[in-house]
């Protein structure tokens, strides 16, 4: 809380603190008063004012980037992840089925391949077909966390933070359920979750079971919505 403001000569008499020597407005204290007498609602609007302005901006400003993404209120859910995650085995093309919202991808087409790299890392290239018939790709890496091996950590430019790729179910072989959640100032949260398999389509029944899956853990699935890999270009 900032000190008292100094009083320009003919605003008010003043009153004298005997201690210090400084000397007070009427209608302010100084700040050796007992505690009980400065609570918050004996503070100058001025003073919670600019605050509040600023969450409010930082709020806004937040909202307004994840714009065509899904948030919600609270923070982010904690859902159980893959059990004995074998990385090994989950290496390898995967191909994007359904995924709520993500203002970073554009495209049809979508997959995502994965390679074990010599540091023990797992290297990222992720491709899509943009509407133009150009095919954009790009490349990061990903790690995975030292307690639970299904919660890996994804980066694509050195100087920004990694985001959360949960595995919550696979099977290694025909689908997988990958989760991210971020929250911001503990107000509300934002997330993705993709279905992906091992081939261009997937049988709905799998799909529904898997949307099954997220809806018990609290998220919400209404948004989902399925990525075209119809005629996609061979050299994907």
């Amino acid at each position: 809380m900032p000190g008292p403001r100094p009083v320009r000569p003919g605003h008010g008499p003043r009153l004298a603190d005997e201690k210090s020597g400084m000397q007070y407005p009427e209608e302010s204290q100084p700040l050796s008063q007992p505690r009980h007498q400065m609570s918050g609602s004996h503070l100058h609007p001025q003073v919670t004012m600019p605050g509040t302005l600023a969450l409010l901006s930082v709020l806004f400003s937040l909202l307004h980037i994840t714009e065509g993404q899904t948030f919600s209120w609270g923070p982010c859910p904690d859902p159980p992840v893959q059990e004995n995650f074998d990385v090994t085995k989950y290496v390898g093309k995967w191909y994007e089925i359904e995924k709520l919202p993500a203002s970073f991808e554009k495209g049809i087409c979508i997959q995502a391949n994965y390679s074990l790299k010599e540091n023990g890392k797992i290297k990222v290239v992720n491709q899509e077909l943009l509407s133009d018939g150009r095919i954009n790709q790009i490349e990061g890496e990903a790690v995975q966390a030292d307690d639970e091996l299904a919660k890996l950590g994804v980066s694509f430019y050195w100087f920004m933070p990694s985001s959360p790729y949960w595995v919550l179910s696979t099977d290694y072989e025909n689908y997988s359920m990958v989760y991210s959640c971020t929250t911001f100032i503990w107000l509300f949260h934002v997330e993705y979750a993709w279905i992906l398999s091992r081939t261009p389509q997937l049988q709905p029944e799998t799909v529904e079971r898997l949307k099954n899956l997220l809806r018990s853990y609290k998220i919400d699935t209404e948004k989902m919505r399925p990525t075209d890999q119809i005629n996609c270009p061979p050299e994907m």
